[in-house]
């Protein structure tokens, strides 16, 4: 199958501090792939390089067989690129519709009146009709995510960054999240998801890659990259020779 996203020599630095040093990746369309590494390893900045929020020192990105290192964010979205943040930032302000519809007439170029039906429509997906009318700022962290991802799926998008979605939530609202990501999977979206949260990353990835040292160090079927001796070594903190 095609690649939908293409990494090819993407470098970043910030002074001394090496973020990416020749990172190359693929990413198939319709796959879900999943991202670890250490606190620090570069793996928010790798999705600002893939949105366009931070530029590359060298090295191509390419979407849908285009190459689109040098547009802005707001072009790729329109192209087909959502991305989640780790820490919700709905507009406060905003009932839970409104910032659905805000979302898809930004990202789809389209009027809000266009988007209604279609933001209703994600929000039934989500759970979050029956909050609707609710102002944003009143949201569960748990609802705050499902609002973050609603977001992005507003903006009708081909590949979606999910960044720690996971984070913070207890057992059973992790569970939720996983089905929701799970459903959102059956609609063909290719997703590519930083997660800490294990666990909840082997429920849904097809593929798991590990960020270390500005480089991936390991990549492959999700259960024998957790299982590399080098991996726990270096992400886990466990010593090879345990």
């Amino acid at each position: 199958m095609a690649s939908i996203l293409t990494l090819d020599g993407i470098s970043k630095r910030f002074g001394a501090i090496v973020i990416a040093n020749d990172v190359d990746l693929a990413v198939k369309k319709g796959e879900a792939l999943g991202i670890i590494g250490p606190n620090g390893a570069g793996k928010t900045t790798l999705f600002g390089v893939i949105t366009g929020t931070v530029p590359p020192d060298s090295g191509c990105v390419t979407f849908d067989g285009r190459d689109v290192t040098r547009l802005p964010p707001d072009q790729r979205c329109r192209m087909g690129i959502a991305r989640s943040f780790q820490i919700p930032q709905p507009f406060g302000g905003m009932t839970v519709f409104e910032n659905l519809v805000v979302a898809a007439a930004f990202g789809q170029g389209r009027s809000e009146h266009d988007v209604y039906a279609q933001s209703h429509d994600i929000l039934e997906r989500c759970g979050l009709a029956a909050k609707a009318n609710r102002p944003a700022s009143s949201l569960t962290l748990l609802d705050r995510k499902r609002l973050e991802l609603a977001r992005a799926l507003a903006t009708a998008p081909q590949l979606l960054l999910l960044d720690e979605v996971a984070g913070g939530l207890t057992e059973h609202e992790c569970e939720a999240l996983v089905d929701l990501i799970r459903d959102i999977r059956k609609t063909g979206i290719t997703i590519v998801w930083i997660e800490h949260i294990v666990h909840a990353l082997l429920a849904v990835i097809d593929r798991l890659v590990v960020l270390h040292g500005g480089a991936f160090i390991a990549q492959g079927d999700p259960q024998e990259v957790i299982r590399s001796p080098q991996v726990n070594e270096i992400y886990m903190g466990i010593p090879a020779d345990a």
